[in-house]
């Protein structure tokens, strides 16, 4: 008699431990971190200061993009740069009951406040874009992608950019030219 007042209770217990999972205790969403740094490169310098003397440029504004399957934006956040110039970034996986898929994302640099150093370069793909491929740390709950750094620089350093139309994918228009047919 005893033995089945203890399963039954057992039971019960566990019956209750399923109701509580599934309807009364709110789990916090599954997120990931996508983290880097931002500095400001002069190339006024030499070619050591240039190289190992960039410095963090404190409130640029740095965007992650995460596209769906059929490349739809699902979800977008944002962070500005601390002192440091380091920025991280929190995203949710679940995004109006949407799976975030990170390898669907992408970090780009999107403003600097510097009045002298707010030219986007593209070196480590900060002006394209680059896309999270795999973490930099996993440990217990924490997922982090570790992107850059960053840079930007001044309008006297910035290349000139001399391709054509086509090799920039925009749309050439010649409208204004003269045909002779």
């Amino acid at each position: 008699m005893g033995e089945n007042i203890l399963l039954m209770i057992a039971a019960i217990s566990l019956l209750l431990m399923g109701l509580v999972a599934g309807h009364g205790i709110v789990e916090t969403p599954k997120v990931f971190h996508v983290a880097g740094k931002v500095l400001c490169q002069d190339c006024n310098q030499g070619w050591n200061e240039w190289v190992n003397g960039a410095k963090p440029i404190k409130g640029c504004k740095v965007s992650v993009t995460c596209l769906d399957d059929r490349n739809r934006v699902v979800h977008y956040a944002s962070d500005l740069t601390d002192e440091a110039g380091d920025f991280d970034i929190t995203c949710n996986e679940i995004v109006n009951k949407k799976i975030i898929k990170p390898q669907n994302c992408f970090l780009r640099l999107v403003s600097s406040p510097d009045p002298v150093c707010n030219v986007a370069t593209n070196f480590a793909g900060g002006k394209s874009g680059v896309k999270l491929h795999r973490p930099n740390v996993v440990y217990r709950d924490l997922v982090k992608y570790v992107l850059g750094p960053f840079y930007y620089t001044t309008p006297m350093c910035d290349e000139p950019d001399t391709s054509s139309p086509d090799e920039q994918n925009v749309p050439y228009d010649d409208s204004d030219k003269k045909r002779n047919y």
